[in-house]
């Protein structure tokens, strides 16, 4: 089978923005009282919506919520956005991909206005055909209506369902993209355990960047 149509989550999957994230998410969490010294605890944070996360986890009301994220993107914005780093082997990934024909797209639960600076930060913007995240209001940050988004950008809404790859490190990945009856390449280089990928129902699993190039190549 030929993989025409790859979409990719961005934390995790293409870049580790642990440290940025983690204390984004202490200072936006502290301005609503919510002190967590731990870094590790708030790695859980990186990959799903932060609305839903915050008030699932810290019982915090949508407006508490809202707050912290509010926060949380003050600092993300100028100082949390470049505490990240490129995974190992995604510019090479990339380029043999688009060698070899493919489309590509990002499908991130990240305001898209972030997604767009992280990639031209690492200059790798140029190799997709689409960038896709959520909107800035939280109001569209499903996995599976950022994906529905990027294949109606891509003009591939109607495209067989067998044409198209979500690759991506959590459960959020997986599920999102079943919802459209697409496939998901889960990576276990990211945030999310060979376990989690496999109960949320992950068609493939890669361990490396070279392995999951092969998977998507068919």
């Amino acid at each position: 089978m030929k993989y025409n149509i790859i979409l990719f989550d961005l934390d995790g999957t293409l870049t580790d923005p642990k440290v940025g994230i983690t204390t984004c998410c202490q200072y936006g969490l502290r301005a609503v009282g919510v002190d967590v010294p731990d870094l590790k605890e708030l790695e859980q944070f990186i990959g799903p919506p932060l609305l839903p996360a915050f008030q699932e986890v810290y019982g915090l009301d949508e407006e508490q919520a809202l707050k912290a994220i509010d926060k949380f993107r003050e600092r993300f914005q100028s100082v949390g956005l470049y505490e990240n780093e490129l995974l190992p082997g995604v510019p090479q990934m990339l380029r043999t991909l688009k060698e070899h024909g493919k489309i590509l797209a990002t499908a991130s639960s990240k305001p898209e206005v972030f997604v767009k600076r992280i990639l031209q930060y690492f200059s790798i913007d140029s190799w997709f055909d689409e960038i896709v995240g959520s909107t800035m209001d939280e109001k569209h940050a499903g996995k599976a209506e950022v994906i529905g988004e990027a294949l109606r950008r891509l003009g591939c809404a109607h495209a067989d369902r067998d044409s198209i790859l979500m690759v991506g490190d959590r459960m959020h990945d997986v599920e999102g993209a079943a919802a459209l009856n697409i496939r998901t390449v889960g990576v276990t280089f990211g945030y999310g355990s060979r376990s989690e990928l496999e109960q949320a129902g992950a068609w493939r699993i890669a361990d490396t960047m070279e392995e999951l190039t092969d998977i998507l190549l068919g």
